[in-house]
């Protein structure tokens, strides 16, 4: 009940103090909130890959986010547009890494790789955040960085097939680079202006990436023509629009905020495990007992890495 009245809290745009046990438990639970969420979102882009580009999905996306927060983000954007125009340039560059190059790259992996390797490979971006963070002057403590490296581990043997040798395909590449952008993006997110609103951070960052996404848009219909809009592609646009847009990325930004990016990196490492689970019951893919290993070391690793 505690970490549900905070979660009222945060929505509310109430203020929470990060040095309180409570606070750290609601951190964890809403870095496992997005992790759950953006999981669904590798199932759903690798289900649509076939029939909508990825420029476009990427750009609908945006569109659908931005009107599914406009109703609650709205009026602080505009409260907030001198602090916006004031910060832009910090704006921009959390929009190009986090909302548009990120969610590009996935949708492009998405054509040639499983979402089950989608899933293992974006789990290599606590990795980063942990080095930004350290680099930055954040202590991660014996325990933390122990089960950094564990689940690290259990990720490396996970994409091997249970070994640590492994070949990567063009689709597994463009994830990697997903990856370091989306460690950019959480890295940055710690210099966030505090004065800013996360709503209104949120809803500018949404509007900002269609608008970058735009002539790359107009290029892909004009060359690949439109998609048909049919409940196969629909649905997966309005779960990635508002779910794993909307809902995460509130809920990912808010956790970054309270427990720093190198402690809900290490929540992230749940990913492959979640994904590999709605890749069997959505799409048909197998996990076998090497896998199963591999996703035990994951937990564990998190188990010891989330705790302080």
């Amino acid at each position: 009940m505690a970490v549900m009245d905070r979660v009222r809290t945060v929505a509310q745009g109430k203020p929470t103090n990060p040095g309180t046990k409570g606070a750290a438990g609601l951190g964890v639970f809403l870095a496992l909130l997005a992790t759950v969420v953006w999981s669904g979102s590798f199932v759903a882009t690798r289900g649509m890959a076939d029939t909508v580009p990825p420029v476009q999905a990427v750009f609908w996306r945006w569109i659908i986010a931005t009107l599914a927060v406009a109703p609650f983000a709205a009026r602080q954007a505009w409260q907030q547009r001198a602090l916006i125009r004031k910060h832009l340039g910090f704006v921009s560059l959390a929009t190009l890494f986090g909302v548009a190059l990120y969610n590009t790259l996935v949708h492009q992996a998405g054509l040639t790789t499983s979402a089950s390797n989608m899933g293992m490979i974006m789990a290599a971006s606590p990795v980063i955040m942990a080095l930004y963070a350290r680099l930055g002057g954040e202590r991660l403590g014996a325990r933390r960085t122990f089960g950094l490296l564990l689940a690290a581990f259990g990720v490396l043997l996970l994409v091997g097939d249970g070994s640590l040798g492994f070949d990567l395909g063009a689709g597994d590449l463009w994830m990697f680079g997903a990856a370091l952008s989306f460690a950019s993006y959480s890295a940055l997110l710690k210099r966030k202006p505090a004065e800013l609103g996360g709503l209104a951070f949120l809803i500018t960052t949404f509007v900002l990436g269609a608008l970058m996404l735009a002539p790359a848009y107009a290029v892909s219909v004009a060359v690949q023509g439109g998609f048909e809009v049919t409940a196969g592609t629909a649905g997966p646009l309005l779960y990635v629009g508002v779910f794993s847009s909307a809902v995460a990325f509130f809920a990912w930004n808010k956790a970054i905020s309270v427990i720093g990016a190198a402690r809900a990196g290490v929540v992230y490492y749940l990913q492959p495990v979640c994904v590999a689970g709605l890749g069997l019951l959505l799409l048909g893919e197998r996990t076998g007992p090497a896998q199963l290993l591999c996703m035990a070391l994951i937990l564990g690793g998190v188990a010891l890495g989330s705790r302080r």
